[in-house]
């Protein structure tokens, strides 16, 4: 037991000097970090060894579960160290482009668990009830952790590297386990779980070259010839000191817009950081341009009118309601003067295809003088035609000469302009011209037995219906 215990010690005196030689000759900070971790592992390594010492009654299978972290100790410092010592330039400092951070450590932590499955059940059993507990606990944990890896594998991005993920824009700090560090332009640090990285759209300005286009608009008057104001923005876009002379840049007329004719100068530049300095230099150097080749750039342009807003026409709507009015039999017959009264009692609306002007079924006091366009008379349910009324034409009259409920629906078909008669203006009417609401009435008979012959074949309006209707007119009209 002795001797074994004096072999442990030895082995990890071994390995300590090895790697603290290792520590001591390199300048890569990463890999002297590394070292320190298997320092710290091989320490444990001898801290078992020596409580073995001091504890030879211990019974064998807690005896083998003890040594068994102690060969798991030396492993990963052993491990640990080959892996960093080997994947990186210890006389340099920096990590190579094909092993970055992430991607050692996954190594080591493979290796690691690997070696744990060859030295001991234990530690195999052991490993696998831990790693279904870290599971479960460290899901989102674990998610960043498998999405930087990811990323560091396919390398949409190093560090260094102006990118674009998502709404946030900066150059690439760090790349760690859980996180992706962007400092922006601002001088601020953005940290973006891997996991959110990996789902977002990456824009890398810095691949596949790090030259980055930009470009800047400007509006030039239309009086000066399109090739004198492209000579004078590629003069101006020349003279800047943070534009590439290669690739060489260019000018290409993007418009003619309202008050200007809009150019797009599209010029690279060495490192996207620069952007916001680079179009100020060319916007300022435009405009100097501008001014020695006396190129205006315009003002934006507001035209002033003058004048009154339009009124309705009303004597014009007077005029086409009584021209309407001496169109219609029924109102040919009244003096201009009492047409004129009419048309200016009466109200002229519009309509557009397929508006009810009035609903079966419903109470209403008027009746309507198509001016223009026509209607469609339509019996509810089912809205089956019975009738068409063109310009001229009129409806709506049973209603107004007895009070009764629309018989009938009546849409306009296409635009439609009608003029609408109440009441009160027949009472007078009534009274100065009763053969006009005599022949009114008649017609109003004669539709209504339409009307009812399209309900019902048998329908049938006698002369003493006729005759009862008649009266209900005159006792409504108070005629």
């Amino acid at each position: 037991m002795a001797a074994a215990t004096r072999d442990t010690l030895l082995l990890g005196a071994v390995a300590f000097a090895l790697i603290f030689a290792i520590r001591a000759f390199t300048v890569n900070r990463l890999v002297k970090r590394k070292l320190r971790l298997s320092l710290i592992f091989l320490a444990g390594y001898v801290a078992i060894a020596v409580f073995l010492m001091l504890r030879p009654g211990m019974s064998a299978q807690a005896q083998a579960q003890v040594q068994a972290f102690e060969k798991l100790a030396m492993a990963a410092a052993l491990v640990n160290a080959l892996v960093f010592s080997l994947a990186n330039p210890l006389r340099q400092d920096r990590v190579p482009d094909r092993f970055p951070i992430i991607l050692q450590d996954a190594m080591v932590i493979a290796l690691v668990i690997a070696s744990a499955m060859f030295l001991s059940s234990e530690l195999v059993t052991t490993s696998a009830v831990s790693a279904v507990v870290l599971g479960f606990a460290l899901q989102d944990t674990l998610g960043n952790a498998f999405a930087g890896l990811a990323i560091q594998s396919e390398k949409p991005f190093n560090v260094g590297h102006w990118v674009k993920v998502g709404d946030h824009e900066g150059r690439v700090a760090e790349v760690t386990w859980r996180a992706t560090k962007l400092r922006t332009k601002s001088g601020n640090f953005v940290i973006l779980p891997n996991n959110v990285v990996a789902k977002e759209a990456v824009v890398n300005y810095s691949e596949p070259a790090a030259p980055t286009r930009l470009f800047v608009e400007v509006g030039a008057s239309y009086l000066v010839a399109p090739n004198k104001v492209k000579a004078a923005i590629s003069e101006a876009v020349r003279n800047c000191s943070l534009v590439l002379a290669a690739p060489p840049p260019d000018v290409v007329l993007l418009a003619f817009d309202a008050s200007a004719i809009t150019y797009r100068a599209r010029f690279w530049i060495e490192d996207y950081e620069a952007d916001e300095r680079a179009r100020d230099q060319v916007r300022t150097a435009i405009y100097y341009a501008f001014q020695r080749q006396q190129i205006e750039i315009p003002w934006p342009i507001s035209v002033e009118y003058k004048g009154e807003l339009p009124t309705a026409d009303v004597e014009g709507r007077g005029r086409e309601i009584a021209a309407t009015l001496s169109s219609i039999d029924l109102f040919s017959p009244l003096p201009v003067q009492i047409r004129e009264e009419v048309a200016a009692s009466c109200v002229l609306a519009d309509y557009t295809s397929g508006e009810a002007i009035v609903r079966q079924g419903e109470p209403g006091q008027s009746m309507f003088l198509v001016a223009r366009g026509e209607v469609s008379v339509v019996i509810e349910p089912g809205r089956e035609e019975v009738a068409r009324i063109a310009a001229g034409g009129y409806f709506g009259e049973m209603s107004l000469l007895t009070g009764e409920p629309r018989t009938a629906t009546v849409l306009a078909a296409g635009d439609v302009s009608v003029i609408e008669l109440n009441a009160d203006l027949f009472r007078r009417l009534g009274a100065e011209y009763p053969a006009a609401i005599e022949q009114m009435a008649v017609s109003a008979i004669t539709r209504r037995a339409d009307l009812e012959r399209m309900k019902s074949s048998t329908a049938v309006i006698t002369a003493v219906e006729a005759n009862t209707l008649r009266a209900r007119m005159k006792k409504f009209l108070r005629l």
